[in-house]
């Protein structure tokens, strides 16, 4: 994926990962675990959301990801830029909860 052109970006993380045996749920487990410690979020069941602050963040974090993927499975991964996330739309039934809104573009830990 050739982030070049992009600054700020959001990297999305959308999975399908069996969970029939303890070893798959395990793998699971830890997949998702590893996600969470690398600064994901959850966004909806099996998809999660990271922003990145440059491209070569994006790229990092897309490698990581890579490494981390069980060995069954499917897990995709899109990053987008803030433009593009920001014109993400948005749909809730009567009695949900509108999301949370995305971080300001630079965080200090």
């Amino acid at each position: 994926m050739n982030l070049s052109e992009y600054r700020w970006m959001w990297i999305i993380a959308m999975f399908d990962l069996p969970v029939a045996t303890k070893k798959e749920r395990k793998a699971y487990a830890r997949f998702r675990k590893e996600l969470l410690e690398d600064g994901f979020r959850q966004m909806q069941f099996s998809v999660y959301t990271r922003h990145a602050s440059s491209r070569e963040n994006a790229e990092v974090h897309l490698k990581r990801i890579e490494a981390m993927v069980p060995e069954s499975g499917e897990v995709r991964v899109i990053a987008v830029t803030d433009k593009q996330y920001g014109r993400m739309r948005i749909f809730w039934g009567k009695n949900r909860h509108p999301p949370e809104r995305p971080p300001a573009q630079l965080e200090l830990f």
